[in-house]
């Protein structure tokens, strides 16, 4: 996988990550709280990991 595919690629999970903090803040979610929260922090050690590789990389 070459850089740019894997930076799109990281982009596309920055986009998820802003959908799951907008369900996050719905009062009706429930148990699916504790999924949304994994997933988030999930998402984030993803992101930071791929700053930490490329730093000069700018995410799109």
């Amino acid at each position: 996988m070459d850089a740019q595919t894997l930076k799109e690629r990281v982009a596309l999970v920055r986009a998820k990550r802003e959908y799951l903090m907008n369900l996050l803040e719905k009062p009706n979610l429930g148990t699916l709280r504790v999924d949304v929260n994994q997933a988030l922090e999930e998402m984030d050690d993803l992101i930071d990991e791929f700053r930490r590789t490329f730093p000069d990389t700018e995410i799109i």
